[in-house]
């Protein structure tokens, strides 16, 4: 009886603790909410700001320069609001991240090689093969 109540007393302090990572920069206080969402604004006006102010000539670099400011912003949220760093649970919580954005890619990939190819096969190449069609 006397080791179930010692065991208990342990296992109290696991119960209580719930995984959480006391480490260097813990990002779950107010000073950490409050940086990220600086930061998720931040992002968020400069892309805006760009578009409305026609800062670049061409609209392809105007769309990888948002694309870039929107995969840092993804990390802002990831690290600040989700608590995602290579530590957190054991690493599973990176590795499932990692195959995650792996079938993205590959998704996205293949979406847009079908639509190319589709649209490049399908497609008539000219106004005088559409006067032509039924």
């Amino acid at each position: 009886m006397s080791a179930h109540i010692e065991t208990a007393g342990h296992g109290a302090h696991g119960h209580d603790d719930h995984g959480h990572d006391d480490g260097p920069v813990s990002h779950s206080t107010f000073k950490g909410y409050m940086t990220g969402f600086v930061l998720a604004v931040i992002l968020t006006a400069i892309p805006f700001w760009l578009v409305m102010a026609k800062v670049f000539d061409k609209p392809n670099t105007t769309a990888l320069v948002i694309l870039a400011f929107a995969v840092v912003q993804i990390v802002v949220h990831m690290v600040y609001f989700l608590h995602m760093d290579a530590k957190s649970e054991g690493g599973w919580n990176m590795l499932a991240l990692i195959f995650t954005l792996v079938l993205v890619v590959i998704t996205l990939a293949g979406s847009l090689w079908v639509m190319y190819h589709m649209n490049t096969n399908m497609m008539p190449h000219s106004m005088h093969d559409m006067k032509n069609m039924p």
